[in-house]
């Protein structure tokens, strides 16, 4: 990224009907953008944020609205990186969660024997949100956020603990 580099857009949409504002509103939290409030957001100026600043401008402008946007570089500090890595760290954080979650689960169903293709199907869909998910993070925190590399290594522990999973659910229905 060039050092310090952002994206400044001001958006402007009419309060009515509120899906406008509210459509803007999630694809600029989907893609990571920064709120720095009353309608203003910031993005790292790298190409991993240019469609979602494009679909933001085109949601806005299907309302009625206008989003402006600025080449901008902080004066002092790294104060936007800080405020942008922290909420990516809440996003890994709440990912980790997440993988411990889905192996509760697993160990929930080795442990009342529920070996079947309809829960293995499940659990195959869950790891693949998992990867999803990972894969959207992961594009978005371009600073680096620190539960990061953890995220990694349990996203790969689920992968294994679902491999393991599936050879027992193997065993159990060739057993019968």
């Amino acid at each position: 990224m060039a050092e310090g580099k952002w994206l400044v857009l001001v958006v402007r949409v009419p309060s009515g009907p509120s899906r406008h504002r509210v459509a803007v509103w999630r694809e600029l939290r989907r893609v990571g953008a920064l709120s720095l409030g009353q309608g203003a957001w910031a993005v790292p100026d790298v190409p991993g944020f240019a469609g979602g600043v494009e679909r933001a401008v085109e949601l806005a402008e299907r309302g009625d609205g206008e989003v402006i946007t600025l080449d901008a570089a902080e004066r002092d500090g790294s104060r936007l990186v800080e405020l942008f890595s922290a909420e990516r760290e809440e996003e890994w954080t709440e990912f980790l969660a997440d993988c411990g979650k889905f192996d509760a689960e697993i160990d929930k169903e080795i442990r009342i024997g529920k070996f079947t293709m309809a829960e293995l199907e499940e659990e195959e869909q869950s790891l693949e949100r998992l990867r999803r998910w990972h894969r959207d993070l992961k594009a978005r925190d371009v600073f680096g956020a620190p539960s990061a590399a953890e995220a990694e290594q349990q996203l790969k522990r689920c992968a294994e603990r679902l491999a393991d999973y599936t050879e027992q659910v193997f065993q159990a229905l060739h057993q019968m």
